[in-house]
């Protein structure tokens, strides 16, 4: 009985885990807010270890729906072309890498 138990516990913490995963990111931060504002005012933790729990559980892992992980945007803002046109040098047709 405490065998079938145990494995249920497993089962069940697999399938939230698996939904918490694959929630839209709109769900997955309303209900990251939700459940940090309710271990507040359970008076589990504080105002600011709830707003860090908060973003971490709004976070996805790995690269699955791109929300928040930001490998994939640029380091520095990109600027128009027309402002690169303007303030960029003549380029020679030749680099420097392709003489030998």
């Amino acid at each position: 009985m405490a065998q079938q138990l145990i494995v249920g516990l497993i089962v069940a913490a697999a399938a939230f885990y698996a939904v918490w995963r694959w929630m839209p990111a709109g769900w997955r931060r309303s209900a990251a807010h939700k459940l940090a504002a309710g271990t507040h005012r359970a008076g589990l933790v504080d105002q600011q270890r709830a707003d860090q729990l908060a973003a971490s559980l709004a976070k996805t892992s790995g690269c699955g729906s791109c929300d928040t992980c930001g490998s994939c945007a640029p380091k520095t803002p990109v600027k128009p072309e027309a402002d690169n046109k303007a303030t960029s040098q003549p380029h020679s047709t030749l680099s420097s890498t392709n003489s030998l």
